[in-house]
């Protein structure tokens, strides 16, 4: 039985993106396999969005979503498994912004600023793209203390290019605890 972070614990929201193969079960597992991580445990999930891509535009329709998690890790570690689960699902980075089995961006860890080679909280562009902010606002409490609910809800306001992110369907995503979804 997994047992799953309590005490010296941050919250923690990231985005997941998949266009190739079953991008569905894809994200799925990737909950999964952070779920089952020690020091990590899913606590909410977004709705399901289809979203056309942005960047490089030659390539199939997104699926996005959003996590809310609760984590003893630091940031950079939390990084670190959440790049070594993508690689697991079987990403491959041969073009930027192009197609993907599989993308796990940190979007926020609770109280953290961080401008790293490595790393940059809050995630630099978050608040530029409609396929990460629709989700987020699914997970993130509408009452929560740092503001990110109300800066969200802001920048999707003031935002072109939210035609791009459709409702596809509900999260089916389960663990232990039942069923997770908003």
């Amino acid at each position: 039985m997994n047992t799953h972070p309590t005490s010296g614990t941050s919250e923690a929201y990231i985005a997941l993106g998949a266009n190739l193969g079953d991008r569905e079960a894809t994200l799925m597992e990737a909950l999964n396999r952070l779920n089952a991580h020690p020091e990590i445990e899913v606590l909410r999930c977004s709705r399901l969005y289809e979203t056309d891509p942005v960047g490089y535009l030659d390539q199939p329709c997104f699926v996005n979503m959003a996590a809310a998690m609760r984590t003893t890790l630091k940031p950079e570690a939390l990084l670190t498994v959440m790049q070594h689960i993508e690689l697991e699902l079987g990403r491959e980075r041969k073009i930027r912004f192009g197609p993907r089995t599989v993308d796990l961006d940190l979007l926020w860890v609770e109280g953290q600023n961080i401008d790293t080679p490595l790393l940059t909280l809050p995630h630099p562009r978050m608040m530029e793209r409609a396929f990460v902010l629709v989700p987020l606002t699914d997970v993130v409490p509408e009452g929560e203390s740092s503001g990110l609910y109300r800066r969200t809800q802001e920048a999707l306001i003031s935002m072109s290019g939210k035609e791009g992110v459709r409702y596809w369907k509900t999260c089916n995503w389960r663990s232990e605890s039942g069923l997770f979804e908003n």
